[in-house]
Formats: C-alpha cells, sequence, structure tokens
C-alpha cells in the first residue's frame, strides 16, 4: 500500500520545489573535503533540474559551536561539479534577498540557500505540528508548490525542515530517500540465513538495534557475526578476559550495556556469533591468539584467522546481509585483514547486501572493493541505525502525514 508521495506523482515543470539534503561533511585547512553524499544527493537535484523545475536546496553543515559550523558557500560551488549545472549559492536564508531571488528563479534553474542550521528555531527538537509554526516553514511555505525530503542521513532528527512543511505543503520523498526506505525493507525481509555484521567503536546504538530487532522481528536475524568493541563487550559478558581492551570499554561509557549484552546472550546464544581468536599487537606485529588466551596487558585490533574462516562460511550460505561497521582497527597496518575479508566474502556473496555507511563505506574505498559489488551502500549512519532499530524515522513520519493530507480522493 502506497504510504507518501514520490517524484513520479507530480509534473514538477515551472513550479518552484524546495529540497532539504545533506551535504554535511569534512574540513581540511579550511577547505571542504566531499564524500559519498555529494554524488548521492546530486542525481535527485540533478534530476529535478532537468524536469524544469525551479529548484531551492535546503542543506546543514554541522552544528552550533563547532569549528565546522560554517555557511554552505563551498558546498554549492563542489555541489555543482557533481550536479553537472551550476547551483547558485544565495548567502541567507529567510531574508529578503533569499525571497527576491527564489522568486526570480526560472525553470531549470538551481540555487543553494545557507545553511538552515543557522536558524535558531531549525534544530530544536519539536513535533510535526510545533514545527509547522518555525521560521524556516513559515517564510518557504508560501513561496513554493512542493518541498522534497532526501536527506534520508538527518531524518531521525526532528528539525524544522525535515518535518516542518508535512502539514503545509505536498511533502515528497527524494531519491535517495525512496531507494533508502526499499533497501532497508528487502535486507531485513526474512530470505532465508539473514546475517547481521555488526563491528565498530560505536556499540550503544549497535546494542539498541539488536535488542530491537530481535524483540520486534526475530526471524530477520538468523546469525550476528560480531566484530570491533561489540565483539569484545561480548566476550567479557560471556566470561572471558578481555585484556585492556576492558579499560576502553570503561574509558567510553559502554560497561554500564554489559547487563545488556549478557541479557541478549542468554536469549540468542545460537544467534550471536563470537570471535574464536582475535589479533593482538606484539612487539610493533599482528600475533593472533585464541579468546582464552589473550594477555592481560593487550588490546583487540581485530578478529583471528579462524574467525574470519568461520564468519566465511557463514557469509557464504546467506540470503541476506547488513554489514555495520569494520571488524577491527582496520586503519592500522596489520590489522585491516578481518575487515578486508570479510567485506570481499560479502562482495562475491550472490546474497542481498546493505551496508551501512561511516566506517563501512570508508573500509570498501580503502580496499578498493567495486561498490557495484553491493545492492546499496547507505548514506546515512545515525539515520540507518534509528530506522533498523525504531522501524521507521521521524522523517518518514512526516511523509506519510503529508501524504495523507494532500493526495486526492478517489
Amino acid at each position: 500500500m502506497k504510504e507518501f508521495f514520490v517524484l513520479d506523482d507530480f509534473d514538477l515543470k515551472n513550479k518552484r520545489v524546495a529540497i532539504r539534503i545533506d551535504l554535511n561533511s569534512d574540513f581540511e585547512n579550511g577547505k571542504l573535503l566531499p564524500n559519498e553524499r555529494f554524488e548521492a544527493y546530486s542525481k535527485t537535484v540533478k534530476e529535478l533540474i532537468e524536469r524544469e523545475a525551479k529548484v531551492i536546496i535546503l542543506a546543514h553543515q554541522s552544528r552550533k559551536g563547532e569549528p565546522d559550523f560554517v555557511s554552505l558557500n563551498q558546498h554549492a560551488e563542489l555541489f555543482s561539479k557533481y550536479v553537472g549545472y551550476n547551483i547558485e549559492f544565495v548567502n541567507d536564508i529567510i531574508g529578503e534577498k533569499a525571497k527576491k531571488r527564489i522568486n526570480e528563479l526560472k525553470s531549470g534553474e538551481a540555487i543553494m540557500l545557507d545553511n538552515v542550521r543557522f536558524l535558531d528555531d531549525e534544530d530544536k527538537e519539536k513535533s510535526i505540528n510545533e514545527h509547522a509554526n518555525s521560521s524556516l516553514v513559515k517564510f518557504l511555505s508560501p513561496l513554493i508548490d512542493f518541498y522534497v525530503l532526501d536527506a534520508f542521513s538527518a531524518a531521525h532528527r526532528s528539525h524544522a525542515s525535515i518535518v516542518g512543511f508535512a502539514t503545509v505543503k505536498p511533502m515528497i520523498a527524494g531519491r535517495v530517500m525512496e531507494k533508502e526506505i526499499e533497501s532497508v525493507k528487502e535486507a531485513i525481509k526474512p530470505l532465508g540465513l539473514n546475517v547481521w555484521i555488526v563491528g565498530g567503536a560505536k556499540i550503544d546504538d549497535c546494542i539498541k538495534v539488536l535488542e530491537k530487532m530481535f524483540e520486534r522481528k526475530p526471524e530477520s536475524i538468523e546469525k550476528v557475526l560480531t566484530g570491533g568493541l561489540l565483539a569484545a563487550l561480548f566476550l567479557l559478558a560471556k566470561g572471558y578476559k578481555i585484556g585492556k581492551t576492558y579499560e576502553l570499554l570503561e574509558k567510553k561509557g559502554y560497561l554500564n550495556l554489559l547487563e545488556k549484552a549478557k541479557k541478549l546472550l542468554s536469549l540468542y546464544s545460537k544467534e550471536i556469533e563470537l570471535p574464536i581468536d582475535v589479533a593482538i599487537e606484539k612487539n610493533g606485529k599482528r600475533k593472533e591468539v585464541p579468546i582464552e588466551k589473550i594477555p592481560n596487558n593487550a588490546l583487540i585490533l581485530d578478529i583471528g584467522s579462524k574467525t574470519i574462516e568461520k564468519y566465511k562460511k557463514i557469509i557464504s550460505e546467506a540470503r541476506s546481509i547488513i554489514v555495520k561497521g569494520p571488524m577491527g582497527k582496520f586503519e592500522q597496518e596489520g590489522f585491516e585483514i578481518g575487515t578486508k575479508e570479510i567485506l570481499e566474502e560479502v562482495a562475491k556473496s550472490d546474497a542481498y547486501s546493505l551496508i551501512g555507511g561511516g566506517d563501512t563505506s570508508v573500509a570498501i574505498e580503502k580496499f578498493k572493493i567495486p561498490k557495484n559489488k553491493f545492492n546499496y551502500i547507505s548514506v546515512g549512519g545515525g539515520a540507518l541505525i534509528t530506522y533498523l532499530a525504531e522501524g521507521t524515522l521521524v522523517g518518514i513520519e512526516a511523509l506519510k502525514i503529508s501524504y495523507s493530507l494532500f493526495r486526492k480522493p478517489k
């Protein structure tokens, strides 16, 4: 059943269309660095331009108080190269300069307004109805015909530019949003052996997702292959000594998740797979040890060869795979082996594969694994995790509300 509008539902020619994308990126020596989002979101904007819409682009960079909380002039210049059309930067958001330029827009033209988070009420956590009265929505809604939400990677935040237009204008899912929703639904269908590969250094979100998914749809997780700090926490929960990794978990505040890890293991011991050996550093080199013999002064930096082989066998039998986070400290020479071999195994698998963004995408680039070997690489880190855990996002709920309000009766 249809739940929200998509771009195919409307003739956008000569219409003023505002689109919220996410170009949040890193800076190096004051210069904006591109990331995978520039390419992903450029396709939606290019489509709008070629369909002869009058395009108003909204985006953000960082947040108040951060050193990279800056204007979007570099973003507009760099984004133009990805889109293949000129994106004019307007140094304004809700003032007379922005209003004048929006009113002057010709069909097939695109402008980018400045950082929406410069507005004091943009990132206040309010309800969808409350955000309908935000300054951005009040300013922009009389000037546009449609509002496109494509910023999947920010759609877990109840901000004005994410949810505020739902009740005042037809709100449309952009191509990235549409594809992300389809891909997550495809990945969590019970298709036989469903494998989740979960690692990385941020484990509070991972624990939350596993709890929710096992509780809500247990048939969607038949095997969880653990690596990174998550594996270390589970090993600790099972009674193994994990050396100096204990101190790292303590420093990051993750020991308070120990009881949750114990409960997950007690309920789902058949599903959760733990390493049987790990890699540590000794005299500056990689050394593999069984989990029963991790030295007190050692830090776990990767999964070991026996674990890699065990995990690869499970992957080879999978029908669908979700990857969230690396198996170890892949940036350090000698400890990239687990992450590299597991990702290569996923790449050659016939299973439907969904890759969580962030460090996993960085690893794919580093190891030069062709991106087309995976079914979908998500642009969302926190948003993807929230969607997997909750089954929805506040941005998706806003799209549904707008559809129910603006769809034409049969």
